[in-house]
């Protein structure tokens, strides 16, 4: 399986492409410009995907993917010397993060976002900043351990998630009986699992450590099965502005390079503030070397 993994990681690393142009000025970029124009990079953020990007203790988004962004947030400002430059911040969901990036709501997505061939339709992608997949968390006890355990029960997932499509894909092919019920993020979620109202929740296994962890009774729950799907995340940026996105490579390119995005990752996971303790694995470790060259 580790193969696998590492496969499916290389794969999502030369997905995510590459970009010809030099970075300019503002007037290269559609981008830039709108940014320029407004005095504002308009941040889309995830409120309840931890550790990756959350409401933090004083109501502001916290999170490793909110950091990452903020570095880019920063050579933006030196880009179009702009020091002053603000950010604002948007909540998204599974289903409205990709209809605001492509109509111009939102410049940048920092969230838990899986990199496929189909979204790429509609918006475009930077590095892969994490590799997971999708699992089943439910009440210890229950007798829940595989899809299969499911049968004639209920499972919630958040809508327009990859986890929604491997899910629904899983019970086809199995032959089940699952009801499936879809909220709208995974805060609501959890409470339908809390309240009994499904018997399972669904998705990648490391948002769901990271719920348990920020739930009332952690001992109560786990995370068990194998992996419906592997997911690589990834942050969202318009389509078809190479120069926008190159800048957003070259940062995250320097942080691979120089160790940083490795420190970055230990703050938040290794533990992280919310308990979650997951060592950089040696897949996402050779992903970050293999995007980190040529500097």
């Amino acid at each position: 399986m580790k193969n696998v993994i590492k496969l499916a990681a290389l794969s999502a690393v030369m997905l995510t492409g590459l970009s010809g142009q030099a970075i300019a000025d503002a007037g290269d970029s559609r981008i830039l410009k709108r940014i320029q124009d407004r005095g504002v990079v308009t941040i889309g953020h995830r409120e309840t995907s931890i550790p990756f990007s959350y409401i933090g203790n004083d109501e502001k988004p916290i999170g490793y993917s909110i950091d990452i962004c903020l570095k880019i947030v920063d050579a933006i400002r030196a880009e179009l010397d702009s020091p002053n430059l603000k950010v604002k911040y948007v909540p998204v969901t599974g289903q409205t993060r990709i209809p605001l990036i492509a109509n111009g709501t939102i410049d940048i997505e920092c969230g838990s976002t899986t990199n496929n061939l189909t979204r790429q339709k509609q918006v475009s992608y930077l590095s892969t900043t994490f590799i997971t997949g999708t699992k089943i968390a439910s009440k210890k006890g229950s007798g829940i351990t595989e899809i299969e355990d499911l049968e004639g029960k209920i499972i919630g997932m958040s809508a327009g998630t990859t986890n929604e499509k491997a899910i629904k894909a899983a019970i086809k092919d199995l032959g089940l009986n699952v009801k499936v019920v879809g909220v709208k993020d995974h805060s609501q979620g959890w409470l339908a699992l809390e309240t009994d109202r499904v018997d399972a929740y669904a998705s990648d296994d490391v948002l769901l450590y990271g719920l348990i962890s920020k739930s009332k009774s952690p001992a109560k729950y786990q995370v068990t099965g194998r992996f419906l799907s592997f997911d690589p995340y990834a942050i969202m940026v318009p389509r078809n502005d190479s120069t926008f996105e190159r800048l957003g490579r070259v940062v995250m390119s320097g942080l691979m390079a120089s160790g940083e995005m490795e420190t970055v990752y230990n703050k938040w996971f290794v533990p992280g503030p919310t308990g979650i303790n997951m060592k950089l694995s040696d897949t996402l470790k050779t992903a970050f070397e293999i995007q980190a060259f040529p500097n």
